[in-house]
C-alpha cells in the first residue's frame, strides 16, 4: 500500500511538472494561431489533456470483449465529466478565492465572459441529457446514435474557432521555456515542448489510473465504479493542474475555458466509443453519476447566467462529488 501510495505521488508530481511545460507551450501556439484565451483553452488544452481519459474508454471497449473491460469504458466516460462537472470547478473556485485573499480590497468575481460560460454549460448539458437518456433504452440501432457525438462536437469546435477572432489577448507571454531568450519561438519548439510534455503527462496519467485501480481492487470495488470514482481524478488531474497554473497566473478564463472544453469532449467522443462497442446501458450507480453531473452542470449554468461569479460560489459544486463517493462506499460489494 505505501508503494502504491508513493507512486501515486510521484505520477502526481510529474503530470505538474508536465502541464508547466504544457501550458506554456500551447499558450504560444495559440497565440501564434491567433486565437483568443477562451478558444485556447476550450480546443487546444481541452483537447490534448483530455486524450488520456479518451485513451482509457477507447482501449477499454475496444481491444477486448469482456464485460468487464467494457464496464470499465462506460464507467470512464460518465466518471470524466462528473469530476470536471463537480471537483475541477470546486478546486478552480477555492484557488481563486485564496488567491484573491491577499488582494486589498477583495474582489472574488471571476474574471471572465460569464455569458459564455453559461451557453457552455446550457450546451453540454443538453449533449449530457441525451447521452444519459441513451442510457436507459436498449434498441437496435443505438450504436449509429454515436456518429451524433461526434458530430455534436465538431461542431462546437467550429463554434469555437470561428469565434476566436472576436478575442483580443494583449498580454505578454511569458518565454517558451525551450526557448527563453527568443521573443517569438519557431513553429518547431513550440511543437517540441507541447509534444514532449503531453506524451510525459500521458504516461503519467496511465500509471496514477493504473494504481489507483489497484486500490479500488485491494478496497473490492466492481470494475466499473474504479473507472467511475477513481480513475477520471487521474486522467482529469491534467485539465485541474492546467487551470490551477492560470488561475496563479491570473488568467481565470483560460482556467475555465481549458474545464468547460475539456468536458464537451468528454461528453461526446468518449460517449461515442462506447456507444459504438457496447450495450451503453445504465445501472444504479452510473445513473447517480448522471444524474449528479446533470444537477452540477444545472447548478453552474444557473451561476454564470447572472452575469458575476463569486469564486466562493463555485466551491459547493464539489459536494455532489462527495455525495457520489459516499454512496459508493455505503454500497461496496465484491466484485
Amino acid at each position: 500500500m505505501l508503494l502504491t501510495i508513493l507512486a501515486l505521488l510521484l505520477a502526481a508530481g510529474a503530470i505538474y511538472a508536465a502541464c508547466e511545460y504544457f501550458v506554456n507551450g500551447v499558450e504560444w501556439l495559440g497565440r501564434r494561431l491567433h486565437l483568443g484565451d477562451t478558444a485556447t483553452g476550450t480546443v487546444l488544452a481541452a483537447f490534448g489533456t483530455a486524450l488520456p481519459e479518451s485513451a482509457v474508454t477507447f482501449v477499454a471497449v475496444m481491444s477486448d470483449a469482456s464485460t468487464t473491460r467494457k464496464d470499465i469504458g462506460v464507467g470512464a466516460a460518465l466518471g470524466g465529466p462528473l469530476v470536471l462537472a463537480t471537483l475541477a470547478y470546486a478546486i478552480v473556485g477555492a484557488a481563486v478565492w485564496l488567491r484573491r485573499r491577499r488582494q486589498s480590497p477583495r474582489d472574488y468575481v471571476l474574471r471572465l465572459d460569464h455569458r459564455r460560460q453559461a451557453r457552455d454549460q446550457a450546451w453540454f448539458l443538453v449533449i449530457f441529457a441525451a447521452k444519459c437518456s441513451l442510457g436507459l433504452l436498449a434498441f437496435a440501432w443505438k450504436p449509429w446514435l454515436g456518429v451524433l457525438f461526434l458530430a455534436a462536437y465538431a461542431l462546437y469546435v467550429w463554434r469555437e474557432l470561428r469565434e476566436a477572432g472576436a478575442e483580443a489577448d494583449p498580454e505578454v507571454l511569458a518565454p517558451l521555456k525551450l526557448h527563453p531568450r527568443s521573443g517569438r519561438p519557431a513553429w518547431w519548439r513550440i511543437a517540441v515542448q507541447t509534444g514532449v510534455a503531453l506524451v510525459v503527462i500521458a504516461v503519467a496519467s496511465h500509471v496514477f489510473v493504473g494504481h489507483l485501480e489497484a486500490l479500488g481492487l485491494a478496497w473490492h470495488w466492481p470494475p466499473h465504479r474504479v473507472a467511475l470514482a477513481l480513475s477520471p481524478v487521474a486522467t482529469e488531474l491534467p485539465e485541474t493542474v492546467n487551470a490551477l497554473i492560470w488561475v496563479r497566473q491570473g488568467r481565470e478564463r483560460l482556467a475555465l475555458a481549458n474545464i468547460s472544453g475539456a468536458m464537451m469532449i468528454q461528453a461526446t467522443v468518449p460517449s461515442a466509443l462506447a456507444l459504438f462497442a457496447t450495450p451503453w446501458l445504465f445501472d444504479a450507480s452510473l445513473l447517480l453519476a448522471g444524474v449528479l453531473t446533470a444537477a452540477a452542470i444545472l447548478a453552474l449554468w444557473l451561476l454564470f447566467r447572472r452575469g458575476r461569479v463569486d469564486a466562493r460560489w463555485l466551491v459547493p459544486v464539489g459536494v455532489f462529488y462527495a455525495v457520489f463517493v459516499a454512496y459508493l462506499v455505503g454500497h461496496a460489494m465484491p466484485a
